[in-house]
């Protein structure tokens, strides 16, 4: 294949710009392109055409925007200097003066930090990702109330299959009896009402994270899968917060078609938001008929009627009472 050739079919061209414009190994042209396998006439000359933006100027500009967060954090100036690859305090200071229109040192442990200017709206996001902003003919892939409802319903049915698993024992909430499949391909088996209902959580945990640049849940609770009823009940309320205020900012800013790129990944691999809330709802409405198919066979919704939002989960019964 020629170095003008066209990448295959399904190739992720944010990926690669991952890969060879912004690892940390690679700090001039020649170190990028040899990472592309690919010149570096014909690498910047690729890059600049499609991006908008030679890749040393995207490598420069989005390093100061991590620079600026890192700085936002606490960071010495010092440090942000020599991580955003500068030789000097000095020069990165001009260079920041240069590009935000005041020195670093306004920043120091507060201040207001933005994204810079950029022809491709590829940005830094925290702590090891990029964001990605929707071309503006690509239009709004839509959020509006259909979404919400779908949101709200998640929450409300998740706090209400939580509140009835509490009637089980422990050993029953525990106990592994739908069959050996995963959810999702990249889980755990979930066999058990613990395991659903975590599942339920964490999904909305791991997501706010992600998109807004926050820890991990697996640093803030390495035993979460062992919680019980009420510790999850805990952790409901405050990711169901999160998750709902994270969607209503994207619906704000008409953000649906963004995207944020996972550096953790290997490879990197980019999400698009709508497309994120659309997968939280999909398999949360799995999760949560699997939860109530095992509630029902121990009881737990005994003597409700078909149209009760407990035995059915169904959102039209929910709007019936809300």
């Amino acid at each position: 294949m020629s170095e003008e050739t066209d990448a295959p079919a399904g190739r992720d061209r944010l990926r690669e710009l991952l890969d060879a414009v912004l690892d940390d190994d690679n700090h001039t042209l020649d170190d990028m392109a040899g990472d592309a396998y690919s010149s570096p006439y014909h690498f910047n000359r690729q890059l600049s055409r499609s991006a908008g933006e030679p890749p040393v100027a995207m490598k420069r500009r989005v390093l100061l925007e991590r620079a600026a967060w890192q700085l936002r954090r606490g960071a010495s100036v010092t440090d942000a200097a020599f991580e955003a690859g500068y030789e000097s305090v000095e020069g990165f200071s001009r260079a920041f003066a240069r590009a935000y229109g005041h020195p670093p040192s306004v920043l120091k442990g507060g201040g207001t930090a933005h994204w810079l200017s950029a022809p491709n709206g590829i940005h830094f996001h925290p702590p090891f990702s990029l964001w990605v902003e929707a071309e503006p003919e690509r239009g709004s892939t839509g959020g509006g109330g259909v979404t919400s409802l779908l949101l709200q319903h998640d929450v409300a049915d998740t706090r209400l299959l939580l509140d009835a698993a509490k009637q089980l024992t422990d050993e029953r909430f525990r106990e592994q009896r739908l069959p050996a499949r995963q959810v999702t391909v990249f889980e755990v088996p979930e066999r058990s009402v613990a395991q659903l209902l975590e599942r339920l959580v964490f999904t909305k945990e791991v997501w706010v994270a992600s998109i807004t640049g926050g820890t991990h849940p697996d640093e803030i609770r390495p035993d979460r899968a062992a919680d019980d009823v009420g510790s999850l009940v805990e952790r409901h309320e405050v990711a169901a917060a999160a998750w709902l205020a994270v969607v209503r900012d994207i619906e704000r800013r008409d953000a649906w078609a963004d995207r944020v790129v996972d550096a953790l990944c290997d490879p990197p691999e980019s999400f698009v938001l709508g497309g994120i809330v659309a997968h939280v709802v999909t398999h949360s409405a799995g999760r949560r008929l699997l939860a109530r198919q095992l509630l029902t066979e121990d009881g737990v919704f005994a003597g409700e009627d078909l149209d009760s939002p407990g035995f059915s989960g169904d959102p039209l019964n929910w709007m019936k009472r809300h």
